[in-house]
């Protein structure tokens, strides 16, 4: 690939990641802004409490899609470590929108895709992790400990390029996680971001899907 065409495809990864499908489709079926109703968050969870489980279902399978586009467009066969950044900034931009102004989800539906198309047995992973946590109803704290694992799993399996791949995925979304879309905004500061790190919510407050 010519260094144009890496560029391109990087910043299209990002762009189509940054596609807020929630929000697009909470306004189509309901004429609803997300980020002005309920927790105010950009969230499968506040999709549906707004429109039901249909349009949910739609919005979980494009916003899987739409983190497989960057890397299918690096051919990941050929050039593994495009491939890789090009899924860490699809979920990157899920995660922080320039079409939401910065605000965004947590990254675990694109990671999916990504994933699917650079080490898919890190797809698997993440999916095993939801079901397990929405089973034991402690998403949060479960899928930061796939998450953490994962890396290093997919270093077994595939090496250095699967380090990568697993690495550029989860740094988002573990950063996503500890800032959350806005600061804390009392004293119990460190105690919300060790509480955001690790069950992905604030103290007090309603978990962010």
């Amino acid at each position: 690939m010519t260094t144009l065409q890496v560029v391109t495809v990087l910043v299209l990864s990002y762009l189509i990641g940054a596609l807020s499908f929630s929000n697009v489709i909470a306004w189509i079926v309901k004429g609803v802004d997300l980020r002005r109703v309920g927790t105010r968050t950009v969230s499968g969870t506040s999709l549906y409490r707004v429109a039901g489980f249909v349009p949910l279902a739609v919005a979980g399978i494009l916003d899987i899609a739409k983190g497989a586009v960057g890397p299918l467009l690096a051919e990941p066969g050929r050039h593994p470590a495009v491939a890789a950044i090009a899924a860490g900034l699809a979920v990157a931009g899920h995660n922080w929108s320039p079409f939401l102004q910065g605000a965004g989800g947590r990254g675990l539906s694109p990671s999916i895709g990504a994933l699917a198309v650079v080490a898919w047995p890190g797809a698997l992973v993440v999916l095993g992790a939801l079901a397990l946590g929405r089973l034991l109803r402690h998403t949060g704290l479960v899928t930061f400990i796939a998450l953490l694992g994962l890396i290093a799993f997919l270093a077994w399996l595939y090496g250095p390029h699967g380090a990568a791949a697993g690495g550029a995925v989860v740094a988002p979304m573990l950063v996503k996680r500890v800032l959350g879309n806005q600061m804390p905004q009392d004293a119990r500061g460190g105690r919300v971001f060790v509480n955001r790190l690790l069950f992905d919510r604030d103290e007090l407050e309603e978990p962010a899907p």
